[in-house]
Parts: structure tokens; sequence; C-alpha cells
């Protein structure tokens, strides 16, 4: 394990990688690291992932995860959650990374959309540009919205607009009206 200390979810994050990719398990980071490769830097206490992953195969995950040493927690989302399952992965120095096991309304695509960033010596897949910001309208708090718009604002690469707005549609009005207002 690469975590020495408390603070480093990210290693452990690392850690966790590993082992989905030797799993087989398709990934992509989200929340604040992925809003950090996006154009917000924040400080975060640990670290998100969104896996391509039924509960059956959550499971099969989970047991690889404890046969490394760490500690899991596997909850259940209720029916109408957004999040299926969540997968909670921490270390003896407290660092957590969640894994989420879908998100309603996440276009299908999204996981092969990811972008391969490199990190740390290596590389991990982050969220693409448009599922980040379509994602973002979806949560719609007020941080959720001022990364979305940092997002919007990069100027490094063009934002795909009509995929941008297909995206987000999938996930219903409320997001829509979010990234319409962003857009305007």
């Amino acid at each position: 394990m690469r975590a020495r200390g408390r603070g480093e979810s990210a290693l452990l994050l690392l850690d966790v990688v590993d082992i989905l990719q030797k799993q087989g398990v398709d990934y992509a980071v989200i929340g604040a690291m992925a809003a950090s490769v996006h154009g917000s830097i924040r400080a975060t206490a640990d670290a998100d992932a969104l896996l391509s992953a039924t509960l059956a195969r959550l499971r099969q995950i989970e047991k690889a995860l404890t046969k490394a040493g760490l500690e899991t927690q596997l909850r259940n989302g209720a029916a109408e959650d957004p999040i299926p399952a969540l997968l909670a992965v921490s270390d003896r120095h407290g660092n957590r990374v969640d894994l989420l096991a879908g998100l309603r309304g996440l276009d299908p695509d999204a996981l092969s959309r990811a972008i391969t960033v490199p990190f740390m010596g290596t590389t991990i897949r982050v969220i693409g540009r448009e599922d980040f910001i379509a994602m973002k309208c979806f949560a719609g708090g007020p941080q959720d919205l001022a990364d979305a718009r940092q997002a919007l604002a990069i100027s490094d690469s063009r934002v795909n607009i009509d995929l941008l707005r297909r995206t987000t549609r999938r996930f219903g009005r409320a997001a829509m009206d979010a990234l319409e207002q962003l857009l305007a």
C-alpha cells in the first residue's frame, strides 16, 4: 500500500485502481479529483470513482480489496437514490475512496469517454469533461455548479455542446435547466 498516513486518499485511490484493473473493471475518477483535472482546484479528504459494475460484481471487488488488506463497507441505495450501490474503501490511516456502482441517468458511454491523465508516476482514468459537467448539473449544489462553470470556462479544449446537452438531458429537466443557465 502506498499511503503512509492520513490525508493520502489519492494514494489509496492508486492502490484501488490497481485492483480494479486486475479485476478488469472499467472506472473513471469523479468528484473533487476530476474537478481539479477540469479546472477547479479544491481540497478533499477522499477520492471518488464511478464503476461499471453490477451489485454481484461489486461484491467480488469488495473481496479483492479486503484480501489486499483494505477495509470495505458496501451500501445499497434506496429505490429513489441515484446511486444504486456504493463501496466505501478505507485503509488503516483513515484514507477513503468511494466506488459508485453507477449513477441514474448517466450516459452508458460515459466511461468509454473517460480521459487518461498522468498522476504520481502512473495514469488514472478521469471522467470526460462533458460527462463531468452533466453530472455536476445533475447534482445541482452551489459547489457543483461552480465546478461545472469552471470546466466550461477552461480554454485548453473545446466542449462538445451537442454531446453535453445530450448527456445532461438524460439526468432530467432540472439538470438541463442548470446547464442552460450556465451556457447563457
